[in-house]
């Protein structure tokens, strides 16, 4: 399990692994383009694939998060086509800059018929991936709950990519404060392990490439996404720690657990790395 945090890539995709290098990170997080817009990003190849090499040559993985408007479950026709050319665009950036794959939250549908969202993010998924061949593959993130129940739990998970017509081209990503937000990861003693059982019995944790690791400043069960740094919100350090000497993720191999907490002012993100590399070992 490889400990990392969200970076910006103002400075371009290689200073993006650069500065996850300084910080003593294994793994980093970023935003292929901006994060607020659709549009499709003419990007510096050159940069990506020098970002890759240098991941390579410093064993440090990474993932690419999707902009926050993008919706696999959205209906309209102009923005579903907009929704499709992003998604696709993000996936030609991270599979140039060697990333894992692409973060995108499981949906959103605001119609009457909840089926009918579930179909939209099937169609989304397919029209997105027909004619890939990347290596990069798509992850889809569970969600807290909030504004909607859709994408809280592990079988809906397990079922979208199952129907899928490309099923090995997309994989899961882990958010803990999301999991705990939803109800998903209960509160109670010994909740990581019976977590953990579920999700590999259904299938999920074998398909799991990437975690978000994130305290949550809201109880569990609130479905409201506010991150904390780790230890210092709901959820807590047992928990965590619960999570962090789990001999099941261990066994998944390179695995990203990405940091997207708040930064203390005119600090970083290096401190409260190296306190989760704590948890993972006492």
């Amino acid at each position: 399990m490889q400990i990392g945090c969200h970076i910006s890539i103002r400075g371009g995709y290689l200073e993006a692994a650069k500065t996850a290098v300084k910080l003593e990170a294994a793994s980093f997080q970023y935003f292929p383009k901006n994060p607020r817009s659709l549009s499709v990003k003419s990007f510096n190849r050159h940069d990506a694939e020098h970002c890759a090499a240098f991941c390579r040559e410093h064993g440090l993985l990474s993932i690419a998060h999707t902009p926050y408007p993008t919706n696999l479950a959205i209906e309209d026709g102009s923005l579903r086509e907009a929704t499709i050319a992003s998604l696709r665009n993000d996936l030609d950036i991270a599979d140039a800059c060697g990333s894992i794959g692409i973060i995108v939250h499981f949906g959103k549908y605001k119609g009457s018929d909840p089926l009918q969202g579930y179909k939209n993010i099937i169609q989304c998924l397919n029209d997105t991936l027909s004619g890939y061949t990347g290596r990069a593959i798509v992850l889809i993130e569970n969600q807290a709950g909030e504004g909607t129940a859709m994408g809280t739990t592990l079988e809906e998970l397990v079922q979208i990519r199952s129907l899928c017509a490309y099923p090995q081209l997309v994989g899961f990503c882990f958010d803990t404060c999301h999991a705990f937000a939803s109800g998903l990861w209960s509160t109670a003693d010994g909740a990581w392990e019976q977590l953990e059982l579920k999700a590999e019995q259904l299938g999920y944790l074998q398909a799991l490439r990437a975690v978000h690791l994130n305290d949550s400043v809201y109880p569990g069960g609130a479905c409201k996404d506010r991150h904390a740094m780790i230890g210092q919100g709901a959820i807590g350090e047992a928990r965590f720690a619960a999570l962090l000497r789990s001999g099941k993720l261990r066994q998944l191999g390179e695995l990203p657990l990405v940091l997207e907490t708040p930064v203390p002012q005119h600090s970083s993100h290096a401190p409260e790395i190296r306190r989760v590399k704590e948890l993972m070992l006492h």
